[in-house]
């Protein structure tokens, strides 16, 4: 790998008191690596590496924005930074760019404008010798590992259709800026679509499925504009592409009034007001709704060729975790090759298996 000279070998995990950054945080200290916590509290983010199994002694980074993160990357220039403080439509290309020359960068982002804004960095990146990895977790991943392997030496195909199953247990808390972030953007967004190469808008939870999973469980998935679609539309090649998630509400009287409340929340006052209180929602603690989580494919030739796999992953949090610490340890072991990519276009399909997932594949 091609770049500047980095100062040190640091891995910075911006939001390192979340449950992704704890989790993350936790496995690269377990391989060896030397992490650094940043966030805006020093003592939870103390506390928080201490549980992650940190020297009490450990360096921390306390910066309040993105902007001020940024000034520091580019001060002390770690080899590699996790961004999992979300927003990341706003925050990535900050600190992706702060990350060059040489330095890489990590997301778990999973909508159609923040993979898209990382995405056009590309050659900029090349130019600098930095590797950008958004979509690091089970969005993204789990469908675009399953797409790749599917087209594997076969001509581009003419239809794709990706569909995530997550299955996540609920820590008791509250939602989280992060997510309710993700929830705000989705349905201001509305659906998307690959339609003869072009990204196209559809409506918002069109397009319901009902799965019959590999475990014999079974699930139901609608419409959405996610990073699973750039993804399988980018690996595969395909001019028609769809793309659904089981975190979209599948029921027709929600359905129907989700284009209304996204024209809603398209108010900046009333958007910011929303993520705000959303953040604020309390959970309770809750096992995972299914054994497993679930990307599935089906991708279609034109001579009337159809393949169908499926990847199995366990709880799509700690899923996310495992990939974003597999992706951050090969970067900072000197893996990957300059540019922006999602995590199977940069370091290959099999990262999913690496991260503990298994392939079901006709």
């Amino acid at each position: 790998m091609t770049g500047g000279s980095r100062a040190n070998d640091e891995v910075w995990i911006i939001g390192a008191t979340g449950h992704i950054g704890r989790g993350v945080t936790a496995r690269l200290a377990a391989r060896g690596l030397t992490v650094v916590p940043v966030g805006r509290s020093r003592e939870r983010m103390v506390a928080a590496g201490a549980e992650a199994g940190l020297p009490g002694d450990a360096k921390v980074v306390v910066a309040d924005s993105a902007e001020r993160i940024a000034d520091e990357i580019v001060r002390q220039r770690p080899r590699v930074v996790v961004n999992t403080m979300g927003a990341f439509t706003a925050t990535a290309p900050v600190l992706a760019r702060a990350c060059m020359p040489g330095g890489h960068y990590v997301d778990q982002a999973n909508d159609v404008a923040a993979v898209e804004g990382l995405l056009a960095l590309h050659d900029e990146a090349v130019r600098a010798g930095s590797t950008l990895v958004t979509g690091a977790g089970f969005g993204v991943l789990a469908t675009e590992a399953v797409v790749a392997k599917l087209c594997d030496g076969r001509p581009t195909p003419h239809r794709v259709r990706v569909d995530a199953v997550g299955s996540v247990a609920v820590e008791a808390g509250v939602l989280g800026a992060a997510f309710a972030t993700g929830i705000v953007d989705m349905l201001t967004t509305g659906g998307r679509r690959y339609d003869d190469g072009r990204l196209v808008p559809s409506r918002l939870g069109a397009d319901v499925r009902r799965l019959a999973l590999p475990d014999g469980e079974s699930a139901r998935s609608a419409g959405a504009a996610s990073g699973d679609l750039v993804a399988a539309h980018a690996v595969s090649g395909a001019p028609f592409v769809t793309a659904t998630s089981a975190l979209v509400p599948a029921a027709p009287l929600v359905r129907a009034l989700l284009p209304a409340l996204g024209r809603l929340l398209s108010v900046p006052a009333l958007r910011r007001l929303a993520v705000d209180r959303l953040g604020r929602v309390p959970m309770t603690a809750a096992p995972r709704p299914r054994r497993h989580s679930w990307g599935h494919a089906v991708v279609e030739w034109a001579d009337g060729t159809r393949r169908e796999g499926w990847l199995r992953a366990g709880d799509g949090m700690d899923f996310t975790a495992d990939v974003t610490a597999a992706v951050t340890e090969l970067l900072a072991r000197g893996a990957g090759r300059p540019g922006a990519w999602t995590p199977a276009a940069a370091l290959g399909p099999d990262l999913a298996t690496a991260a503990g997932g298994a392939f079901v594949l006709d």
